[in-house]
Order: C-alpha cells, then structure tokens, then sequence
C-alpha cells in the first residue's frame, strides 16, 4: 500500500508579520520554522520516501530541504499546482488592516469557498488545481511509495479534503496545526 505524508511549510517571516503572502516568492523561513521543519524531519525519520513533490515556491521547498535532511535518494519534483492561493490585490498587505479596512469583505476574501479576493483566487479555484494535480499523481504511485508532499495552508485544504472526506465549509474553516504531518494509506 502506498503512503501519503503531507505537511505544510515552516513558519515564514510574512506569517508572524499577519501579511498576505500567496504567490510572494521572498518570504523567509523563521527560526521557529525551520525548528518546525526539523521536527517534521524528526516525525518521519524513520520513513523513506521514494518522491516528493513540493510547491515552486521558496519557503515549501526550503522545508522539504530540511526534513528530507540531504537525502540523495528521493526524487524531488516540483510542482506550481502546489503554490498557496493567489491573494491578488491583498498580497502584502496586512491581514489587520485588511479586516478594519474591509470588514465585511474580509471574512468572504479570507476564508469563503467561493469568493476570490480582487484580482486573486477563491479556494475553489485552487482546489481545482491541486485536484488536477492529485488526479494525475495518485495513479502513478505504486504500491510501496512513500510520498511527501511539501505545501501551503490553502494548496493542503484541498488535499486533505480529498482523502478525509470533508465539506467545502470544513476545508474552509480550520488552521492547520504548525508542524503537524498528515499521514494517508493509498
């Protein structure tokens, strides 16, 4: 049976800042994330993974670095479905600001299923994504492939909601836990 062990990057510079960060490629893993990224690495050292996917941005792939602990034995492949949600018009700004400024929209922007900040995209579209790319990678493992995947808060929502069954308000709704690792049977 193949396995899935899923995780979310380290904890960024834009994150303790509150700052919408989505496509940003200059985020910086803190030194509480890359503690988080070795803790991951310490959850699964025991596991070998035979691929990892990770998205094309820098801080998910700094992390899959950290926990695979330069391992010359995985293949890596990156994969832009994976990238967090394009926040379009509130890239950068504050999450804070944001909510004051717009309090009406903000709650629809920041965690709806179906409505997309300015210029951005809503969870569904980037579910439809990171569905495509799921779609088309759960048919090429064999049955003892041990994959990691390396993602972002939004491109896990949908994954997740994929093999634990959830509604779209469920996928919206929840945080996920800071160095958690997601583990499913294939």
């Amino acid at each position: 049976m193949a396995k899935i062990f899923l995780f979310r990057h380290g904890q960024t510079d834009y994150n303790v800042k509150g700052i919408f960060c989505g496509w940003m490629d200059d985020a910086e893993l803190t030194e509480d994330g890359i503690n988080e990224c070795k803790g991951i690495a310490e959850k699964l050292k025991d596991v070998k993974p035979t691929k990892a996917y990770t998205s094309d941005l820098k801080r998910a792939q700094r992390t899959l670095q950290i926990v695979l602990g330069g391992r010359k034995d995985v293949v890596v492949i990156i994969e832009p479905r994976l990238r967090e949600r394009n926040y379009g018009e509130l890239t950068g700004k504050s999450k804070t600001e944001t909510a004051k400024n717009y309090p009406d929209e903000y709650p629809l922007w920041h965690r709806s299923y179906d409505v997309a900040p300015p210029g951005g995209e809503c969870m569904r579209d980037v579910e439809k994504r990171v569905l495509l790319f799921l779609n088309e990678m759960l048919p090429t493992l064999k049955k003892d492939d041990v994959v990691f995947i390396s993602a972002h808060g939004n491109s896990l929502r949908p994954i997740r909601r994929y093999f634990e069954k959830m509604s779209t308000e469920e996928m919206c709704s929840f945080e996920h836990a800071l160095g958690k690792v997601y583990e499913y049977d294939i």
